[in-house]
């Protein structure tokens, strides 16, 4: 009999190598055990993504490898999902992501996306290259608790300090929490601009949003 590690690092290797037939059958096998889904999707599935997302990242994997990935990865997301806990679940919570304005790398923006949807937030996704005006426009139109950002170019770190400025201008910094990520971004540089949090990778994104998402409804009562 598995572990729960070794179904978790069989998942993520199914996802990572295409299986997109398989990974239907270990993630079954895994639930059968009576181990969490949530665990299987975060520490299985997801980390079989960001392996995918790194090596597109160095060249071997190209966008048809990418998109089968992801397609073995929804495949492994349709059985956990009916198995989620309701403490796994943020319900009617409003989240605006995207990539900071002068940036269109957006791998890391959608494995976040697609962990904050799983957890059960409503994700309103901007894409690439968003001003600065587009998230706070956002954010004020769908009441959202928090701003994601990301970016991988070292250029456009200071667009999320944009960001910030403008939550600022408009009486809503503390009320919608800001999360930035990305390649060159630290937890020093969070500290810097005043974001919320950071998070390294999809997986820490979703707890991290847990925890903001708590504290900006503290901060509207």
């Amino acid at each position: 009999m598995k572990s729960k590690t070794e179904f978790l690092t069989e998942l993520s290797r199914c996802v990572a190598e295409m299986e997109d037939d398989l990974v239907v059958e270990v993630a079954h096998a895994y639930l059968q055990q009576g181990f969490s889904a949530y665990e299987g999707i975060m520490q299985g599935l997801v980390t079989g993504m960001e392996i995918a997302g790194e090596l597109f990242e160095q060249g071997e994997y190209y966008v048809p490898e990418l998109l089968i990935c992801s397609d073995a990865m929804y495949r492994g997301l349709d059985v956990f999902k009916p198995h989620m806990l309701p403490e796994d679940m943020q319900e009617n919570i409003n989240i605006v992501i995207g990539v900071v304005e002068g940036d269109t790398h957006d791998i890391g923006k959608n494995l976040v996306k697609i962990m904050l949807e799983t957890a059960g937030f409503n994700v309103h996704d901007l894409g690439r290259d968003v001003p600065a005006e587009d998230f706070v426009r956002k954010a004020q139109e769908v009441d959202a608790r928090i701003i994601c950002m990301s970016t991988l170019m070292t250029t456009t770190m200071d667009n999320m300090q944009k960001v910030i400025d403008l939550l600022k201008a408009e009486n809503l910094y503390g009320k919608v929490k800001t999360m930035i990520g990305g390649a060159p971004i630290s937890q020093s540089f969070a500290d810097l601009i005043g974001a919320d949090a950071y998070s390294a990778n999809a997986i820490g994104a979703a707890r991290k949003a847990k925890e903001l998402a708590a504290l900006a409804d503290e901060a509207v009562q």
